[in-house]
């Protein structure tokens, strides 16, 4: 006997009474039938059900080949796998359609419905590739404003309340946000006011309270608090929100506010006052010490932090118009040290703005750190589902097949969250590298990449371990057949 190897678990080994996420029996699939049951209510076909799954399964790039051969199709015609999205065949909508109803479901009827919105920008270097464009690499450096070809993207997400304040956050709305092209040099002035006006119509702004709108619909009679970050607190956002819908937004330090003008200034000639004097900038609020700090509670990173923060209400702001009362939160910055032992550093300060007086101060702060689960969510889609990877040509296969993956990724993350509140452990099948163990153990919720690696095991399961040998079945029954893979592990070897 190798005394050695003692104590060594199989990386295919249920999790016993010393794993405690807990333990699985043989041969069940939890995660794979219930992500197969959410693409199953979206109406989804078998072809994209396979291009799919066979995305989140896939290590390597995402392209429509790759997709193929992992769903054990590649002696077979590629003609219909691409037409599944040139010719709008696949309904990405349905699909983020149906995360937005598990989020609704999950979401307790008297609480607000918090959505995130920002935009991202995927990587691509062919130029004629539809709605290609040099941008701003948000990757630059500080010093150095550097350029980069990409197509922009505007995403949707909605929190998924796991209680104690936590949430996970998932996409329910993806689409392509092109710019307007400009004319080329000489062109007639009809054609520089048409592209002017398209500008406008095509703005990240505009953009954004399109989708606002489009949800608003989808949820009536909720409560909706929309989160954005500086890019979409302007006046085309406050001014044109859907009713019974709130924003909150983040704000330079030296914006300019005002008070509500004084019903005692108004005698004179002329039309009545709209802005009253000028009220502290946040920055000047931060420095006030007359101002006092009090401490709000919000969950972030795992667990529950006390920020100091200062609140004045009852302002208004020219870009949102003289309708709008809106309130002031001014975050102070935390402190953190990057390992035990040395100074402490601290953060940049925060500044909202809300339009809604009668959220509290921990109901914005709150629901605006949900709002990091959008950049989580560009991350994940990005790098570990493969958005982008695909090289297609079309228009329509370039605004689908992206939107379809996140709708995949939406999904997968809802079937995850539906377990766990069934006290289905998602991720107990799979047990985690030593040096991992007790980081992924400790977690309330699972992270992507252990959802991912737990689909790969309960997909390739039996090609890995001693029961995938079909042929062989283990009862005396001569008449049963063979167990048929979906997804066999032979394609992964024709991937690229």
């Amino acid at each position: 006997m190798d005394r050695g190897r003692q104590g060594q678990h199989h990386p295919l080994a249920a999790r016993g009474a010393a794993q405690p996420r807990g333990g699985r029996k043989k041969n069940e699939t939890p995660l794979r039938d219930a992500f197969d049951g959410l693409l199953e209510q979206c109406d989804a076909s078998r072809r994209l059900r396979s291009h799919l799954t066979a995305a989140l399964l896939s290590p390597d790039r995402a392209t429509v080949s790759n997709l193929i051969c992992l769903g054990g199709r590649a002696d077979a015609d590629w003609t219909a796998d691409y037409r599944l999205y040139s010719r709008g065949r696949a309904d990405a909508e349905a699909l983020l359609d149906g995360a937005l109803a598990e989020v609704l479901a999950a979401t307790p009827a008297q609480g607000p419905l918090v959505f995130g919105v920002d935009d991202t920008t995927v990587r691509k270097t062919g130029r004629r590739i539809p709605g290609v464009a040099w941008r701003r690499d948000p990757l630059g450096p500080a010093f150095r404003t550097n350029l980069m070809a990409g197509r922009r993207f505007l995403m949707f997400s909605a929190a998924w309340p796991l209680g104690d304040g936590d949430a996970r956050v998932l996409p329910v709305r993806f689409g392509h946000a092109p710019t307007a092209r400009r004319p080329a040099p000489g062109a007639s002035p009809e054609e520089l006011e048409a592209w002017r006006e398209q500008k406008r119509r095509t703005s990240l702004g505009a953009r954004a309270v399109e989708g606002m709108e489009a949800l608003a619909r989808r949820c009536p009679g909720r409560r909706i608090v929309f989160c954005g970050d500086g890019g979409y607190t302007n006046g085309t956002v406050v001014k044109r929100l859907p009713a019974d819908c709130r924003f909150i937004g983040r704000v330079r330090q030296d914006a300019k506010l005002h008070f509500p003008p004084n019903p005692t200034d108004g005698g004179g000639s002329g039309r009545p006052k709209v802005y009253g004097d000028r009220a502290p900038t946040p920055g000047e609020l931060l420095a006030d010490d007359s101002v006092p700090w009090r401490e709000a509670e919000g969950f972030a990173s795992g667990r529950k932090h006390l920020f100091r923060v200062k609140e004045v209400g009852g302002l208004l702001w020219r870009p949102a118009g003289g309708a709008a009362r809106l309130r002031l939160l001014v975050i102070a910055p935390l402190r953190y040290r990057l390992r035990k032992g040395p100074k402490l550093l601290y953060r940049r300060p925060a500044f909202l703005i809300c339009t809604d007086p009668a959220l509290t101060a921990e109901e914005i702060l709150q629901c605006y750190l949900w709002r990091w689960g959008v950049e989580v969510n560009f991350r994940d889609a990005k790098q570990l589902v493969g958005v982008g990877d695909a090289q297609v040509r079309t228009e329509l296969s370039n605004e689908t097949l992206p939107a379809a993956l996140v709708g995949g990724y939406s999904l997968l993350w809802a079937s995850a969250l539906k377990l766990l509140a069934s006290g289905t452990d998602p991720a107990g099948a799979l047990v985690a590298p030593k040096w991992r163990r007790r980081a992924e153990n400790g977690r309330k919720t699972p992270s992507t990449g252990q959802l991912l690696r737990e689909l790969r095991t309960e997909c390739w399961r039996q090609s890995l371990r001693p029961e995938g040998f079909r042929g062989f079945p283990a009862h005396p029954n001569a008449d049963a057949k063979p167990q048929k893979l979906v997804f066999p592990l032979s394609g992964l070897f024709q991937t690229a």
